[in-house]
């Protein structure tokens, strides 16, 4: 019989579920597993927001991905330790059940919790929903459904504008064929009661893009970053604090047809968590490693900053805070098995050039 001293040594160090120990000079404070066992198989497209008690995360977990039984799940971080994961949210009908797919909690400036997600059979056939909590996420109000053509940020956090509105980063996928993905955004100034629909900012075709992150370039100009089928990660600009949207272009940083997220630092630079690597021609998707974070001063620029995982297999669906201590939180699908969190201090990032798109080794 093994003892556990032995198991401990010969255990993969990737399967531990215990803070990755760091050195005082190195940009990452930690890095754990949210959980090791839970009661779904499966888990993807994770969120996370700072509440008043402390951190919060959340993602769907279920059989697989579509399967009726994927539900909303969520721990919260209590005295260091995260939490068990409790089922918040699901896609129980009146008369069929079907899957959940991807949460976004936001906490507003003032007013409760919001936890928006997605129920129905297809992205292409989904509605929005939305849930809120007067006590930090401990319970949860009933669900109830956006009005039609709302979705709700599809994949990554709102932004909060200096006027109190919400800005929500969302896209819609068309099942027709050739497949058409366009980004728009919504807009709240009453916590969800009452919306403005904006866009499409693109026509699905000559650029496939979905999922939008929100960057704050200046007062009132914004810049959304996201994924897209075209191998490259997409630009769109506002001067306007989103009431308008100009031209969508290609950046200069690779995409695998994987999600993305994207945070503006109270310091005014900006940080972006994907998989530096170009999809694969004629294939649905791509390699979706490395996970990767880049950091630059303009949102046009972008240098090399950080590798979370390198190894093969699936790191995808990243979500990135910034907490009010001004750490970094970012949290992510490790294999479709586990939800990682890993803590970055951003004063200790160390920008590297990328000479002719490479990663610098």
């Amino acid at each position: 019989m093994i003892s556990n001293a032995v198991k401990f040594l010969i255990a993969p160090f990737f399967l531990l579920n215990l803070q990755t120990p760091v050195s005082a000079e190195s940009e990452t404070v930690s890095a754990e597993f949210i959980y090791e066992n839970a009661p779904f198989p499966s888990c993807h497209a994770s969120t996370i927001a700072e509440t008043k008690q402390g951190l919060m995360a959340a993602w769907f977990g279920g059989k697989h991905e579509k399967s009726p039984d994927v539900c909303i799940w969520a721990s919260h971080l209590q005295e260091g330790k995260w939490a068990a994961p409790v089922e918040i949210a699901n896609g129980v009908q009146e008369k069929e059940r079907f899957p959940t797919w991807n949460p976004v909690l936001f906490q507003p400036k003032a007013g409760p919790l919001m936890l928006f997600y997605k129920v129905g059979p297809s992205p292409d056939r989904w509605w929005g929903m939305l849930k809120t909590s007067a006590d930090d996420g401990q319970t949860w109000s009933t669900a109830t459904r956006l009005p039609d053509g709302v979705l709700g940020p599809i994949k990554n956090k709102p932004v909060q504008l200096p006027n109190g509105d919400i800005l929500c980063p969302s896209s819609n996928e068309t099942p027709v064929e050739p497949d058409q993905w366009n980004v728009h955004f919504e807009r709240t100034s009453d916590l969800g009661k009452t919306w403005q629909i904006i866009g499409p900012v693109n026509d699905g075709i000559a650029i496939h893009a979905i999922q939008p992150s929100i960057l704050f370039l200046g007062p009132e100009k914004l810049l959304a970053v996201g994924r897209t089928q075209n191998n490259r990660i997409f630009n769109v600009t506002s001067n306007d604090s989103g009431k308008t949207w100009g031209p969508m272009t290609l950046g200069t940083l690779p995409n695998p047809n994987s999600g993305t997220d994207a945070l503006t630092l109270k310091d005014g630079r900006h940080l972006i968590v994907y998989n530096h690597v170009p999809g694969d021609p004629g294939q649905w998707g791509g390699k979706r490693t490395p996970l990767n974070l880049a950091i630059s001063k303009d949102g046009c620029t972008w240098q090399a900053a950080l590798v979370l995982e390198s190894a093969p297999g699936e790191y995808s669906y990243p979500a990135i805070i910034q907490s009010n201590d001004a750490l970094v939180h970012i949290t992510y699908t490790w294999q479709r098995k586990r939800i990682k969190h890993v803590v970055i201090d951003p004063t200790k990032l160390v920008p590297r050039e990328m000479i002719d798109g490479a990663w610098p080794k």
